[in-house]
């Protein structure tokens, strides 16, 4: 009983900055089909709970949709049918779709893009399918903050991966409900949830500088314990004035 409560009581603080999420960036409408994209890992299961939870509520009336991709050419071996019990249990639809790349026809960009570009376009073709007008994928507050500092240091560009985009091609909204919510309190749930783990085995993880990124974000939250909340905040509070004007300085 303590257990079960102790997940009650950190599910609420989560859904309070699920909520404040949602409401600050718009990501929910009267009307929305909201395609999930449920990968098997801890971020994905606790979106989809939370949205199902979310979709009981009245205001806005929204419907939820799970879909998991599988890469044909990635050692990633996930339970479809635990994830389609898990889906179930919360009475939201489950969908399957496989896909594939090949990674020596395209040696200009990395496995890791090639990777998660066609897991995104499967999704965006199952939503379409399906007549969802919306994705929402896992993507918390450290997914974005890593995002930033990856973009800022590899591209020289100010820039991560946005609550809410609109696309421009066709009427499809990409949405991460998650984005004000730690890790760290992702990984509390999971373990409290008892989520089951999926095994993973991608040959090209050790190449990602993604787990670089994870520690230099712990290491400036050691220097100054607020670090991530203003990486957050900087974003919005670009002072263009005092930044220099566009010039490629020599190498």
């Amino acid at each position: 009983m303590g257990k079960e409560n102790e997940a009650d009581k950190l599910l609420r603080r989560i859904e309070r900055r699920f909520v404040k999420g949602m409401v600050t960036y718009g990501l929910l409408e009267d009307g929305d089909k909201v395609l999930v994209g449920l990968s098997g890992g801890k971020d994905s299961m606790a979106l989809l709970e939370l949205l199902a939870r979310r979709s009981r509520i009245f205001h806005p009336r929204f419907e939820v949709v799970a879909a998991h991709v599988q890469m044909r050419n990635i050692g990633y071996q996930s339970d479809t049918d635990y994830l389609r019990a898990f889906a179930g249990s919360l009475e939201v639809p489950f969908l399957t779709y496989e896909a594939g790349f090949d990674a020596s026809a395209d040696r200009r960009e990395s496995p890791c893009f090639l990777c998660s570009w066609n897991r995104r376009k499967a999704l965006f073709t199952l939503a379409q399918e399906h007549s969802c007008n919306k994705i929402a994928l896992g993507h918390h507050m450290d997914d974005i903050l890593e995002t930033l500092l990856m973009n800022l240091t590899f591209q020289g560009a100010f820039s991560s991966m946005p609550p809410k985009l609109v696309m421009r091609k066709f009427p499809m909204t990409v949405i991460r409900p998650l984005c004000l919510v730690p890790e760290a309190e992702l990984t509390e749930l999971a373990e409290l949830r008892g989520y089951r783990k999926q095994e993973k085995a991608c040959p090209y993880e050790t190449r990602s500088h993604r787990a670089d990124m994870k520690n230099i974000l712990r290491q400036l939250e050691a220097m100054n314990p607020e670090a991530r909340y203003s990486l957050w905040g900087s974003m919005t509070n670009v002072q263009t004035e005092l930044l220099p004007t566009p010039c490629s300085p020599e190498r």
